[in-house]
């Protein structure tokens, strides 16, 4: 009868409804994950690329300072966009933003110096992709933690994986990575540490004022400050006149450091597109498999000499990567409680 009818719209209709939210969601995961995967995939290529450019009077690019400036300016202009689009948040504490765009140029600095003095790319996101290293150290020394068996295995695998692969030998030979481009990478990682700190501090400043920062709050004012910082550097040392006039004679690099920033750019709106949607422990998940990716891209394209013993180093790198990320899915689900209502997914 009625009644019967009613149970069976009642019982197709609920599927169909859940089906397209589902069907919304990975749609959306779809994007966000394909843009972050394209982007900064395409972005280590074209790092590695600009760092292995010969030029015409047969010198290498080594640029770092103008190359930063020209990728901040890129973020600066698509995070102006968005912050106009999207509404900004007035009364942020810009002095936080000026000290956390601080730690991280001079961890983005570092990491391309390293490549300038020889790091090859994979040696470089191996390593860090060990952003738990510098929290670990500081937490034992400072405040006197204490850290669980694997989270030391974790951290020795990766150390241990990035270390076997740069020291053995490619098939018919291959060289290492210098001493000076370790301990860039070293001071790189402890300026990700710092980072996070100031962050934490920037968002507890601005909470106490009554305001929280918006993604494209962060995008902007960051990487303005950023920019600021490279500006100021790179006219001090002269590095912007220099730099400026070996790419205008060398056309093609040029071409590639304009690809390269604008995927910086396009990347970190991913990444924002991906938070604002999702849980932020998504968008980790899709950035720290997107460093896997670089390495094998890097590998694959520009024919890094391998032996048994790298893939090896490779393959124990991951492993710690993986169940680093592992840790991090696991502890976000024992923190909810039973009876939480699921993060609501909004609009980007």
């Amino acid at each position: 009868g009625l009644g019967r009818q009613r149970l069976q719209y009642s019982f197709w209709r609920l599927p169909r409804t859940q089906s397209s939210t589902i069907m919304a969601n990975a749609v959306q995961l779809l994007i966000g994950a394909g843009g972050i995967y394209g982007a900064f995939i395409y972005y280590g290529v074209l790092q590695e690329g600009i760092y292995n450019y010969v030029g015409k009077d047969g010198s290498k690019f080594n640029f770092t300072l103008f190359l930063l400036l020209l990728e901040c300016s890129a973020n600066v202009l698509v995070g102006l966009v968005g912050y106009l689009v999207t509404g900004g948040t007035k009364g942020l504490p810009q002095d936080m933003f000026a000290l956390t765009g601080g730690t991280q140029i001079a961890a983005k600095f570092l990491t391309n110096a390293a490549m300038a003095t020889g790091v090859s790319f994979p040696t470089q996101a191996l390593a860090k992709s060990g952003k738990m290293i510098p929290v670990m150290i500081g937490g034992l020394v400072l405040g006197g933690r204490k850290y669980s068996m694997r989270e030391y295995l974790q951290v020795a695998a990766i150390v241990g994986g990035t270390a076997i692969f740069n020291l053995a030998k490619g098939k018919g030979g291959g060289k290492s990575s210098s001493a000076l481009g370790f301990l860039c990478l070293v001071g790189s990682l402890v300026c990700d540490g710092i980072t996070g700190g100031c962050q934490d501090g920037l968002k507890e400043k601005a909470r106490k004022k009554g305001l929280k920062a918006k993604p494209y709050d962060m995008m902007l004012w960051t990487n303005f400050y950023m920019m600021l910082y490279m500006l100021v550097a790179s006219i001090l040392t002269g590095e912007f006149f220099t730099g400026y006039s070996w790419t205008m004679a060398n056309p093609s690099v040029l071409k590639d450091i304009l690809y390269f920033s604008a995927c910086s750019a396009v990347g970190q709106s991913f990444i924002f597109f991906v938070v604002s949607v999702f849980d932020p422990l998504v968008c980790t998940t899709i950035t720290t498999t997107r460093k896997i990716g670089s390495v094998l891209s890097s590998i694959l394209i520009y024919g890094h000499s391998m032996s048994m013993q790298r893939w090896f180093g490779v393959a124990l790198a991951v492993v710690g990567i993986l169940g680093e990320l592992e840790s991090k899915l696991f502890n976000s689900k024992s923190k909810k409680l039973p009876h939480a209502h699921p993060k609501p997914i909004h609009a980007a």
